[in-house]
């Protein structure tokens, strides 16, 4: 089959950033530069050019196409491109086969000895492609012509439908992504999901998948595991996805090469733009947190997200565990402070989590306490286990 988007491949671009679209329906469209328009099976140049070459050079005779005012838009004669066909006017109006012999092409503007043919999708004339010789020799080659010049072009129409709807769905993410109450309408988006076929009202939770896998590839496997037809699947930049995956309990499993954050439930649009901001937030932290699970979410970073906001973290590190970080071994205790906390205080869960003995946890948490700092005080531990989180965050 032709390749037909290479306008597509080329405009179609994501900023990692994700910048703020116009609003305009005809600058979106632009972008997208379909080589078909989406509403009215308008044929033009680029892949009629295509299909003409490639089947002038297979069949011996030369092809042409041209749209429906009868002017050529592809032809295995280049210099015949733009000129006019007045054959093709008819043809499309009678949506028939023409054959011209040569006195009958004589009496008509720009055609030759041959046949000309209707180019037909959903029952209307789009075109036509004609072929020239002599109407005996050529008229075996017509039907087949035709028919493989409407199935090109039918793909063509059908891939350019998908592709529209995915840049439609991709803006749509965005916009929810960047929602900001004072400027923009939630309604305007729930409404723009509804013409989707995405009900945005329903139970959802936003889910970041971050990967530097080959993204058409990402797409097809989220597509897989997201399989709800209320799932919400598109690009959100470089490397990353955005699933806005109406809520079941559950998230279902994700190719191991991708890290993922999940945020909390949201239903209608200022929800899910907090939703999304809490799953890109867990990936941010789980990134810098060793040992984060490779998918994250947001409920089980809370505190450390509102150790990550607040400017003053510095100054707590300083104010509780200025001395201790001085130690040699300070990343082995910090470590045995937050895992002391995390296992609720409990010499056996803690050594477990930490892999070591029991007694090797008690000497670590002497050390502590000889800094004048009183571990096993829960209250103590407490704002210990904050420092060290936001130590960890810092390093």
């Amino acid at each position: 089959m032709a390749h037909v988007l290479t306008g597509y491949e080329v405009g179609h671009t994501v900023s990692p950033h994700w910048p703020k679209v116009t609003g305009r329906l005809d600058r979106n469209l632009a972008a997208i530069d379909l080589l078909w328009s989406y509403d009215s099976y308008v044929l033009t140049g680029s892949i009629a050019q295509e299909i003409a070459a490639d089947t002038s050079a297979i069949i011996g005779f030369n092809v042409l196409i041209t749209d429906r005012d009868g002017v050529v838009i592809g032809s295995g004669d280049p210099g015949r491109v733009g000129s006019f066909h007045e054959a093709s006017v008819e043809v499309v109006r009678q949506v028939r086969a023409m054959s011209h012999d040569p006195e009958a092409a004589r009496r008509l503007s720009g055609v030759e000895p041959g046949i000309t043919l209707p180019l037909v999708l959903n029952g209307e004339a789009v075109g036509t492609v004609g072929i020239t010789g002599s109407p005996d020799q050529v008229e075996r080659f017509g039907r087949l012509v035709r028919n493989q010049t409407e199935i090109l072009l039918r793909e063509s129409v059908l891939l350019s439908s998908r592709l529209f709807r995915e840049k439609a769905v991709e803006d749509l993410l965005r916009d929810v992504a960047h929602f900001d109450p004072a400027t923009a309408d939630p309604g305007m988006l729930t409404l723009r999901g509804d013409d989707l076929g995405y009900d945005l009202r329903l139970p959802r939770v936003a889910v970041v998948v971050e990967t530097s896998a080959e993204p058409a590839s990402v797409l097809r496997r989220l597509r897989k595991a997201f399989d709800d037809p209320q799932d919400v699947i598109g690009r959100g930049g470089s490397g990353r996805f955005v699933v806005l995956h109406k809520d079941n309990g559950s998230i279902p499993p994700i190719d191991p090469e991708c890290s993922v954050g999940v945020g909390g439930r949201a239903c209608g649009v200022p929800a899910l733009h907090d939703s999304y901001v809490d799953a890109s937030t867990a990936r941010y932290l789980a990134a810098r947190l060793p040992g984060s699970p490779r998918v994250v979410h947001i409920d089980d970073l809370r505190v450390h997200e509102l150790v990550a906001a607040s400017g003053a973290r510095s100054r707590l590190v300083r104010a509780l565990i200025g001395s201790l970080r001085e130690q040699p071994d300070w990343p082995v205790l910090r470590l045995t402070i937050v895992e002391w906390c995390e296992s609720g205080f409990n010499l056996v869960r803690a050594a477990a989590a930490l892999s070591i003995h029991r007694n090797t946890l008690i000497y670590r948490l002497g050390k502590i306490e000889e800094a004048g700092l009183k571990v096993r005080d829960a209250r103590v531990a407490l704002k210990l286990y904050l420092a060290c989180v936001a130590d960890v965050l810092d390093s």
